[in-house]
């Protein structure tokens, strides 16, 4: 089910929002609900991956329990549980995410020609398997409790962030389940979280749907050969863009939603093109996942601390693997990699003890985003190369944009650019007004009905 397709809008939501609120004082009951209708949220996309998600789930709470039982009978804790928890669900990401990658990858090198296993990928299987590894290796460092079946459950498929994220730890989500929902500040929270709602909403359909607009054609153009590079240019940045509002609006919707449910979880985008090196993009753009890769990659291959050699190791593996966690395929590898070399380069630069003026910082981290971007759109490199060669002008240099993507563009940059995302502004600067309130409703009437001009478009990040 979509955040942004009419039935769960007009159906779903409003539903099961009035059944934990009627559910308020009976806290078991309400988390059970909640299960069910995050269950019923993932089957509606696919019923088939419903046991996938389950079985993955009670086997991963069931090797805890194993773990916490053999701590309280020997008196020390055995590992061996968590260890197999963390590597069987890599494993089962590996299988349907990497083997056809595998295969081919095996194929190129050997010259034979081998069957493919065509799995289908269960929809935000590299999300909800990030969570569980990261509650694994917590437990594994004995910086996590032991959890009830029930509370563990909810923590992994509760539906706002089951699909494409945030990438929320166990210690973020658990305890806020004791919260009374009819604590005070009720009215404020479901408020300000239908109104991220519809405006992170408003963002999906009327800026990152209309920049794909742009952006498909130009990629799709550039298997044939080389673009001109007025729509090199025009491609890369509307593709630039699109990922941006994509994600940060499928974000800043869970985040909403969560609210609603008096539930907080944590940012996830934070206005990243306005970052004046790689350090801080990072910082800004996918935030739970770089924290994820910090401390459970980075941090245990050595980091920054132990010499330059492993310093260099730990920068090219992680950002090698953050690419080949978004897709299967060349061309992400290399987006992740040319992260890496460029976090390389900044910080060889830093040691020379230069600044570069900020607007020079953000300008080349502008650029450098934008650019590798195209990279991680093209579907293979054959599609990369004729890009970048049209943005260098070897295709021409092409017409004009029309005045319509032009605008489109020019108003997403706006937005991208602004000094806080629609989250800080909501939580901290949104007040109580009927003229905002009959705004809002306006927007997402409007909405609503677009959407049912025909099928909804997906969110780029659930392919990952």
């Amino acid at each position: 089910m979509l955040f942004n397709s009419q039935v769960f809008i007009l159906g779903f939501l409003p539903l099961v929002v009035a059944l934990y609120y009627a559910l308020a004082h009976r806290m078991v009951a309400r988390e059970w609900m909640l299960i069910a209708a995050s269950l019923v949220f993932y089957g509606w996309w696919d019923v088939r991956f419903l046991p996938l998600l389950v079985g993955q789930t009670v086997i991963s709470w069931l090797l805890v329990a194993e773990w916490h039982f053999h701590e309280v009978r020997c008196g020390r804790p055995g590992r061996l549980p968590l260890w197999l928890g963390i590597v069987g669900n890599l494993a089962v990401l590996g299988l349907y995410k990497y083997l056809d990658f595998a295969i081919e990858s095996l194929e190129f090198a050997a010259g034979l020609s081998l069957p493919r296993a065509d799995l289908v990928l269960p929809i935000g299987i590299s999300f909800y398997t990030f969570q569980k590894v990261s509650y694994l290796v917590d437990a594994l460092r004995g910086e996590a409790p032991r959890y009830g079946f029930r509370r563990f459950g909810l923590f992994v498929v509760l539906f706002p962030q089951l699909v494409a994220g945030p990438i929320v730890r166990h210690n973020e989500i658990i305890d806020q389940f004791d919260l009374d929902p009819l604590r005070p500040g009720l009215a404020e929270r479901v408020g300000k979280g239908l109104a991220l709602f519809v405006i992170a909403l408003l963002a999906k359909v009327f800026v990152a749907d209309k920049l794909a607009a742009i952006a498909d054609p130009v990629f799709a153009a550039s298997a044939a050969g080389a673009p001109t590079a007025s729509l090199a240019v025009q491609g890369l940045l509307a593709f630039g863009l699109q990922i941006f509002f994509d994600f940060a609006a499928y974000s800043e919707m869970a985040i909403g939603l969560a609210w609603m449910f008096g539930l907080s979880l944590p940012m996830n985008f934070n206005q990243p093109y306005r970052a004046t090196s790689l350090q801080d993009f990072w910082r800004r753009w996918h935030m739970t996942l770089s924290r994820f890769l910090r401390d459970y990659l980075y941090i245990p291959l050595g980091g920054s601390r132990h010499g330059t050699m492993r310093f260099v190791l730990a920068s090219l593996t992680t950002m090698g693997l953050c690419g080949l966690w978004h897709g299967a395929g060349n061309t992400f590898i290399l987006w992740g990699l040319a992260h890496g070399v460029g976090l390389l380069v900044v910080r060889g630069w830093r040691t020379l003890g230069i600044e570069l003026p900020a607007l020079a910082g953000w300008a080349l981290t502008f650029a450098f985003e934008i650019l590798t971007f195209g990279l991680f759109r093209a579907p293979e490199q054959a599609t990369a190369g004729p890009l970048f060669a049209g943005h260098l002008g070897t295709g021409g240099l092409g017409a004009a944009w029309e005045i319509e993507s032009g605008l489109i563009i020019l108003a997403g940059l706006a937005i991208a650019l602004m000094p806080q995302p629609a989250l800080v502004l909501v939580e901290r600067h949104l007040w109580p007004s009927r003229l905002i309130a009959a705004g809002l409703a306006t927007a997402a009437a409007f909405t609503v009905l677009s959407l049912g001009q025909g099928a909804p478009q997906s969110f780029i990040y659930f392919q990952f």
